[in-house]
């Protein structure tokens, strides 16, 4: 907190002090956490477009670097920055392995499985901490930043995608074909970018929503960097509205509302007016994003029109949430086994069905996991619920809206994202906590190199 506020001084430190306190350049973890977010991003458009054969190849990288962001933040004791985290963290590592191994003992389980489950319930958020811990402030900012240039880069893929036809090659994979193409509408492809699959693209939109719009709200100094902040801004509206997922442009919503009352709510009261004229901006550029794309909204709104028809909205908030109406009946003490539900360990069996036990994240984390399972859920709860206080205590001290905004996306990530089941919603989670704890050590919010006068 103490750093939050040397960074806020109008007056430039001293050199070594500064040297000391803000570091200028990126650190090794901090290049490798860029390169585990380059990774995600694009793994999906090499097996696209380039050579499916390089997903195995790619993923294993990843999972070698985060890796080695956890080897590095504990050989250099870095983790001890969040102890409070940590120590839990290491206790519940050690219920997931133990739990894992008499799963396995009792035939649950296999060697495979569980070595997948224990990369799908705990490598990504070790990953997580430990990032938070080992990288610097240029790291945070030049991450942070990044996330909107790839939005800036999705948005006119997005437009690409949506007005080609499903059966066109930058809609379909090498080895598919037209009709293993999703689709929101009859001839309207729902948007998957650089992504294998629409959910990697919807989520990837969920976990940049935040990040957007705390660039959009530094502090900024120059014409470049507003240029930046509202390009970046016009994109993820850009993005989520071409999307056709209802979950992305849900959420997209959610978060722009939440953006706008947090905006006005925790600023300085002499900041109020113009806050609220920030505020009036957003909601001009958004209102006129709608206007000039009212061909994808339309679609938007058949395809929520065609859901409905098709199932209960609320059963299907439910479901997400809680889990399906089977999952409780189906159940057992101990489990299926950590992993069993992964896309990873459904891909090994010939004839397992993807997501076999399940479709929501509730639902497979308490078939795989069974009371385990009760205790994960217990602990999210709980986790999500000191992360809250902590965040308005945040917001409240640096008059930022920033640390809400990524409490209300790691509440949908928690409780939605097939975190334990698909390999690129597991490392996203993992990215997200990154910059959701890396808010506590540099809680300034300035995204942007800050420019020394000249001597």
């Amino acid at each position: 907190m103490k750093q939050g506020a040397v960074y806020s001084q109008p007056m430039p430190a001293a050199p070594g002090a500064r040297a000391a306190g803000r570091a200028s350049t990126l650190s090794a973890a901090g290049r490798m956490f860029i390169a585990v977010l380059l990774i995600v991003v694009f793994e999906g458009a090499m097996r696209k477009w380039v050579a499916s054969s390089l997903t195995l190849p790619l993923i294993g990288l990843r999972d070698l670097l985060a890796v080695a962001v956890v080897a590095q933040a504990a050989w250099s004791g870095q983790l001890h920055r969040y102890a409070k985290v940590t120590v839990p963290l290491l206790a519940w590592s050690c219920c997931v392995i133990a739990w894992g191994l008499m799963q396995m003992v009792a035939g649950e389980s296999s060697p495979i499985v569980f070595l997948i489950g224990m990369r799908f319930w705990l490598l990504y958020i070790w990953f997580g901490v430990a990032a938070a811990a080992s990288m610097n402030e240029a790291d945070y900012r030049a991450a942070v930043r990044l996330v909107v240039a790839t939005v800036m880069v999705l948005a006119p893929l997005a437009v690409l995608q949506h007005y080609s036809a499903p059966g066109a090659t930058i809609n379909r994979q090498l080895d598919g074909d037209e009709d293993t193409v999703f689709v929101a509408i009859a001839g309207v492809v729902r948007t998957t970018g650089t992504f294998s699959f629409t959910s990697g693209y919807a989520t990837y939109l969920i976990m940049a929503a935040p990040l957007v719009f705390g660039v959009l709200a530094a502090r900024k100094q120059g014409r470049r960097q507003r240029l930046f902040a509202f390009l970046g801004f016009g994109a993820f509206l850009l993005c989520s509205l071409m999307s056709g997922s209802r979950a992305a442009v849900l959420s997209a919503a959610f978060m722009l509302a939440a953006y706008l009352a947090t905006r006005v709510l925790f600023a300085r009261n002499r900041d109020k007016p113009a806050a609220l004229g920030a505020a009036l901006v957003a909601c001009v550029l958004t209102a006129a994003f709608v206007f000039f794309l009212s061909d994808a909204v339309q679609v938007t709104q058949q395809r929520f029109e065609q859901a409905a028809s098709g199932e209960d909205f609320a059963d299907r908030l439910l479901a997400t949430f809680i889990g399906e109406p089977n999952v409780f009946g189906a159940s057992t003490w101990l489990g299926a086994g950590l992993g069993a539900g992964s896309n990873l360990a459904t891909a090994l069996n010939a004839s397992a069905t993807n997501f076999g036990l399940a479709e929501s994240e509730t639902g497979r984390i308490l078939l795989e996991g069974g009371l385990l399972g009760f205790a994960f859920i217990a602990l999210k709860v709980l986790l999500l619920l000191t992360a809250l206080v902590s965040s308005i205590r945040l917001s409240a001290q640096r008059h930022s809206g920033f640390p809400i905004l990524v409490w209300l996306t790691l509440v949908i990530s928690l409780m939605t994202w097939p975190a334990i089941g698909q390999l690129t919603a597991n490392a996203l989670l993992g990215l997200l906590l990154a910059y959701f704890l890396l808010l506590f050590r540099y809680p300034s919010n300035d995204f942007f190199p800050v420019r020394l006068p000249s001597k």
